[in-house]
């Protein structure tokens, strides 16, 4: 029997913040919802960072996740953003900590790649994309590109979980040669 699975996407920004979450079963997988964590009316970053957190923690009380995936902060030009969006990263990260979700962090290449099957599509494409996949009507499309970013590295995470794993888990040819002596013959 195949086991049923909600995975919790989010892609960290410190203006708008993402979200997307999907069911899967076998090799199938849906939308449940997907938005955003409109961040604008607030002035100070420790008052934005306070927001991310409630509302993820809220995400995850209601949707109940068993995995989170989460963007990692594209590496930028400018330190001060990268030192917000990595912060806005880990508050989100906290959030699913404190209710126990295991994260997987995804490259913006990676998800781009898994979706497209280009690591440098744009924004559009990867929107187009998943609408495509997920059989997601028109009118339940939203104007801002992050809530389908979110819905991107919950469906990445989907496709990178469900390949199958010829190594047996190995992270390099020593580690599959150690843990498949039994296979491995002359060496």
């Amino acid at each position: 029997m195949e086991t049923e699975k909600i995975i919790l996407g989010i892609d960290p920004g410190t203006t708008i913040m993402g979200y997307g979450i999907i069911k899967t079963c076998g090799r199938k997988a849906e939308m449940v919802t997907m938005g955003v964590i409109d961040l604008r009316k607030y002035t100070d970053h420790y008052l934005k960072l306070g927001r991310i957190f409630e509302r993820i923690t809220g995400i995850i009380e209601s949707y109940l996740p068993d995995e989170v995936a989460i963007e990692a902060p594209f590496f930028g030009k400018n330190v001060q953003s990268m030192l917000k969006l990595g912060r806005a990263q880990g508050v989100a990260m906290a959030a699913a900590i404190s209710r126990q979700v295991p994260i997987k962090e995804y490259a913006p290449m990676q998800i781009k790649m898994a979706i497209t099957g280009n690591g440098s599509a744009s924004k559009e494409q990867v929107a187009y994309m998943l609408r495509q996949m997920l059989h997601i009507p028109e009118d339940a499309m939203l104007p801002w590109l992050d809530a389908t970013d979110g819905l991107a590295a919950a469906y990445c995470h989907f496709i990178e979980s469900s390949r199958p794993t010829s190594s047996g888990g190995a992270k390099s040819w020593k580690d599959f040669i150690n843990k498949n002596k039994d296979k491995v013959h002359g060496i």
